[in-house]
Parts: structure tokens; sequence; C-alpha cells
């Protein structure tokens, strides 16, 4: 994709504005080479942060710059050979930049990294990039300049509150930190949620970590996370899903961006979610600017919420794994259309000149009704199939004294001290006693005490799934050394499209529940010896040494590394392997009788169904970590998530693989 101007709703949009200067973007990225003719009339300026210190630009960096550019254009050019092999490309350009000055080398990448995405967004028309909102404002604020710190929360949460002195309204942060709880630094997540409560809109990629990974900042509530999509609307394989990027993420184009590099006028395609976040950055821009031409303020919110709820989700006919999708494809138009009420006129591009990647766009004939790209609400599986904790919230400071003062005071060393509803023995013993008031309490599912869903009790069976939700938070606040100590539960349910305010203040998905069926409560200790108890008779003494860690390390790994929200196929089908830790048992058995050990657990679509079924493979694959050229060896089972309780399918199958 040559030009920005061939994405639906691109040229629609510039009829109506190319951004005001009022909206200002803060850019946290390397040190963009602002020299570039891209940039020359663009309003943006650069930050000098204290917190990092710049190498000496002098001759041996353009010297090296110079070799970087002439390099990328030569590789550039290899691109259009017919034969162009990427492996040879990867191994030359190892080679190429082996002997580089390490500080030199990051400097380099740094600045054409950020160089690039700010030519997305802030590139002057008629210039070699032609940018999404160039008569808007930018300060480009660089996190690091060639240090290994560029994923830093410190430097991250200073150039965060810069940005929120300099008072934009949108902030793009291309670092992508790796994360498997989801969890930020304190002080970081304390910066974001101020810039959050001072209408400021956050904007960053997903990252490129091939799976159901994530990334801080973007997996932080209400920043807005940006997927990547090829040229042909599926979506990389590279691109992050899973876990709260379903529900707060769009997909935009992420291949064949043009944009500009430090050093040279000859601009450069890239491909990746740093590629395609700087589009949604530029489109919230543009749909600010908007909001000032109607005489209404920026509100970041509503924009944030526009560009969601018009994402086009992918058809599970078109795209194997739909849920790559996030909540669906950017859809520009739709956005326009939920945030202003009307409707965008559809144009046509003519004369595109790929030299300079400039057009003319000509608004056509077409009646305005036919340019809305097919606006259709994001869909989601109804289904849940979620691993967590059982929690409990009161809604309300009324309701909350209400079970204060109906439960029975306390015995403390001979003192008698009012009920504490917040201690959840004394709500078990209460709910023992007086088994209908817990339909007076708002039950959650939690991971690491982080409410996810709330839980709705509904039909005849009611009461057996209370009585069940009361057990399990009585296992819960058990010692560890209990046999009736509850340390993970299982909640199949259905979602619902309502939510529910905790106390706290914080906004929930409901889930309902009609029975007990699938509501499993454990520990990893007492399932592992569960499981150990029924291969007794073909493990010695040190297999089942080595079967406990790797069975125990397996739920571990489900637990944190692997935490989701037990929405997409792919996540029900995991999380029920995690419960049902026999089928995977038999994997462990074969492979630790052989010295293996646990390297990677894969989900993917199983090309083998039942009709009217929704079935996903469970892939184990192991290593043997004494012998490192050994072959590994994969384990296989099949999990049918079609309905509300997940099942197994047929027989472990396994087969060998080169390291």
């Amino acid at each position: 994709m040559p030009n920005l101007i061939t994405i639906p709703g691109i040229p629609e949009l510039w009829t109506k504005t190319k951004g005001d200067s009022r909206i200002k973007i803060a850019i946290l990225d390397g040190a963009a080479d602002l020299e570039r003719a891209c940039f020359k009339g663009a309003n943006i300026t650069q930050f000098k942060p204290y917190w990092a210190e710049d190498i000496e630009l002098n001759d041996e960096y353009y010297h090296y710059l110079k070799l970087t550019t002439d390099f990328n254009q030569q590789q550039k050019a290899k691109k259009q050979d017919p034969d162009y092999d990427k492996e040879e490309a990867k191994k030359e350009s190892e080679a190429f930049f082996k002997d580089f000055p390490k500080d030199v080398k990051r400097r380099i990448d740094l600045s054409s990294h950020a160089t690039h995405i700010a030519s997305t967004i802030l590139g002057q028309h008629g210039s070699p990039v032609d940018g999404i909102a160039p008569n808007c404002t930018a300060i480009n604020i660089p996190i690091s300049f060639a240090g290994d710190d560029f994923i830093s929360f410190m430097n991250l949460t200073h150039a965060i509150n810069e940005a929120l002195k300099a008072e934009v309204n949108i902030i793009h942060i291309a670092a992508c930190h790796p994360t498997q709880s989801g969890m930020a630094q304190e002080i970081f997540a304390r910066a974001v949620k101020q810039c959050q409560d001072s209408n400021i809109l956050i904007v960053a990629p997903g990252g490129n970590d091939k799976g159901e990974c994530w990334c801080i900042p973007s997996i932080l509530p209400d920043v807005l996370t940006v997927g990547a999509m090829r040229d042909d609307g599926q979506p990389f394989k590279f691109s992050n899903y899973g876990g709260g990027y379903q529900e707060k993420g769009v997909m935009a184009n992420g291949e064949n961006i043009l944009g500009a590099e430090p050093g040279t006028d000859i601009p450069i395609k890239q491909q990746g979610t740093s590629c395609a976040a700087p589009i949604v950055t530029g489109i919230s821009a543009l749909l600010m600017s908007m909001q000032l031409q109607r005489g209404e303020k920026p509100n970041a919110e509503k924009v944030r919420q526009a560009i969601l709820k018009s994402a086009i989700p992918c058809d599970p006919k078109e795209v194997e794994e739909p849920e790559r999708c996030l909540l669906g494809k950017l859809n520009i138009s739709g956005a326009y259309n939920l945030l202003t009420g009307d409707l965008l006129t559809t144009v046509t591009v003519s004369n595109v000149i790929t030299r300079d990647n400039y057009a003319d766009v000509t608004v056509s004939n077409i009646a305005p009704n036919q340019s809305n790209h097919g606006i259709t609400p994001s869909a989601a599986s109804k289904l849940v199939y979620i691993l967590g904790t059982i929690g409990y919230d009161f809604g309300s400071e009324a309701r909350r004294d209400s079970f204060k003062q109906l439960m029975p005071p306390v015995s403390i060393d001979g003192t008698m001290i009012p009920a504490n509803p917040y201690d959840a023995s004394q709500i078990v013993n209460y709910l023992a006693e007086n088994p209908s008031e817990s339909k007076s309490l708002t039950w959650t599912i939690n991971q690491e005490l982080n409410p996810i869903y709330a839980l709705e009790i509904k039909g005849g069976f009611a009461g057996d799934v209370y009585e069940m939700l009361n057990l399990m938070l009585a296992g819960q606040i058990e010692l560890e050394s209990s046999d009736n100590y509850i340390e993970r539960v299982s909640i199949p349910g259905q979602i619902t499209d309502k939510t529910i305010t905790l106390f706290s203040g914080q906004e929930v998905p409901v889930i309902t529940i009609n029975n007990i069926r699938g509501m499993y409560g454990w520990k990893i200790n007492g399932l592992v010896d569960a499981v150990l108890q029924t291969l007794s008779d073909e493990l010695v003494d040190i297999e089942e040494i080595r079967m406990r860690r790797s069975l125990s390390s397996f739920l571990k790994r489900v637990y944190f590394d692997l935490q989701n929200l037990g929405k997409t196929s792919k996540d029900r089908a995991l999380n029920f392997a995690a419960t049902n830790a026999f089928q995977a048992a038999s994997s462990f058995v074969q492979a630790v009788s052989t010295g293996m050990e646990l390297d990677t657990i894969e989900i993917e679509k199983s090309p083998f169904c039942r009709v009217n079924s929704d079935c996903w493979d469970v892939k184990l694959k192991f290593f043997d970590p004494e012998r490192g050229l050994r072959a590994k060896k994969v384990y296989l089972f099949t999990i049918d998530v079609s309905y509300i309780i997940p099942v197994t399918l047929g027989q472990v199958r396994s087969w060998s693989v080169p390291k």
C-alpha cells in the first residue's frame, strides 16, 4: 500500500479537515530527524529530555547514518526481486550492522523509528511523505536517545509528565514493554491515569511478539491499542492479541507504510504495529479537529469510543482466527458517523503518483448514505470460560452498611466488636447461616485481585450456584496446607451486553451463570497430586518428581504468563486444558519419562473437527535441557469449545520436530 490515501475513509476525511493547529500531539519515541523535507512547514518541535543523554552527532555518526540509509535503500530495491529471500536478507543485515558502534547503531535505530512514525502523522502534503494530520501541532519527546532504557518505566513516566505539562490532546507512545501480568509500575500507571483524567487520548501499538502477548502501555485501561493487518486485510501473525486487547484494540494497516528516515529525503516502506498505530493517532487528531470545527471541545473518550465501537469485526469465513483482529478493523467513516451523526461523502482517488506519494482526490456523485463502509457493532463470542478467584462487592455504601448492620458482632480476646463485611471469613459464616443474602452481593471473578467480570446468577439452579460460590470463597481463605484450600476456580458462563459499577467505581462486564456445571475449585498441588495418583503405576520416584515439577510449571504458566479473559475460542481451549490437567498429564508422563521438560504451549485452530463444532489443538512442546541438539517432542490434544463447557476430543497425538 504505497499511499495512505488509498485507505478507505482517509480521502473522505481529508475533504473535511487535514487537522487543526489547536490539536496537539505528543510523540513519545526516539529523536526524530526533523530536518527532513516532509517536516518543512510542519508545526512540530522536539523536547530535550533531562533524563536521557544524547550522543555526539559528529562525523562518525553521520558516516554510519549514511551507510545505514544506503543499505536500507539497497534492501528496498532487492525486495522488488521475485527471488527475494527474507532469511538471506536478514543474514545480510546482521552481517552489515555487526561492526557498528553500539551507541551509534542504537541512536540510528531509535531515530529511524521516530522519524517514520512522526512523518506518518505530520508529513506535509506534497512532500515525499503525506501525513494523516499535517495541520496539527506535535511535540516529539524522546524517551531515550541511544540507551537500552527505551522501555524504562522511569523514562516513560518522565516523558508522559512532560506531555501533560505541554497540554497535549493525544499522546502517541511508541514503546512496547512486554508484560505477563498486565500490571505496570504504580508511578507509571498513575501518570497514565492522570493524563486520561485530563482528557488526553493515549494511543499505543499492541506489539509484534507473534501471539497472545501484551505490552505496557497498550494493555493499560483506556489506552487505545492498535494491531497491524496486511494490505489484503488479513491480520499479521506477529501482531499481538488476546487478554484485554480484545476489548480495547483495533486493527489498522501495518504493511508497506511509506515514511521518512533520517539522513535522506527518499522515503522507505516499513511494517508492524508501530506503523499501524500512528495511523490511528492521525485519525484521532482529525476527529478531534472535527470536534473543534463543530464548536465542541476535543473529547478524548468520545473519540476513543467512536473508533472502538465502529470497528468492523473480522468475518470467520475470511479470517481463520478472527480473534487476532481484536475488536475489528479501523472504520474511519463509521467513527466519523458515530462522532458527528453525519455521513462522509465518498471520494475517488485519481492521479496517484508513487514517486512523491501525492494524490489528487475528487468528490464523486455517490450518495452519502453509500459511504458508511459497512459500520457494524463489534461482535465477540458470548461464551466465557475463565480462570481466577472468587470475590464479592457491595456496589454502594448503603448496601455495605446493610450487611454491617445485619451481620453479628465478633468476639476478639473476649471483646465484642462490630462485624466487618470486608472480612471474607465473616461473610462466609454469615452466608452459611443466611444463604438468601448471597443474592444481595455482587459476586465477581478476579485475576490478581482485580475484578474481571461480575457474575449474574439466573435460572432454577441459582441457589446451587450461590452455594458453590460461597464454598469457593470459603476455600480461598483456608490455610494453604488445608485439603479444602482453593487456589484457582473455573467459571463457565455467557457474557451479556451489561456492565456493572463496583464500589470502587470500576466498571466491569457481566456474565451470566445458570448452573454449577463446569464450576471447579482447586489448588495446584492438590490437582497435581490427583493427576499423579492416576499415573502412579507408570512412574518411578525420580519421574514423579520431574512430573510434579512439569505439571506445576504448566499450570502456573497458564494462570500467570498466559492469563486471559476466557472470551475467545482460543482462550477457552487454553483455560480448559489447565482445568482438565488429566488430559495434559498423559502428554507429560511420556515426555518426562525420557528426561524432557515443557518448552512452549501453543493453541491453534484444529483442521479436523466435528460438524457445528469449534475445535482447537493444544500443542505442548518439550525439550531436553541436557541435550540441546535433541529434537523437540510435540504432544497434541484437541478441545471443542462450541458448548459452554469445553470437551476434549480423541486421543493425544505426538511427533518429533527439529529444534
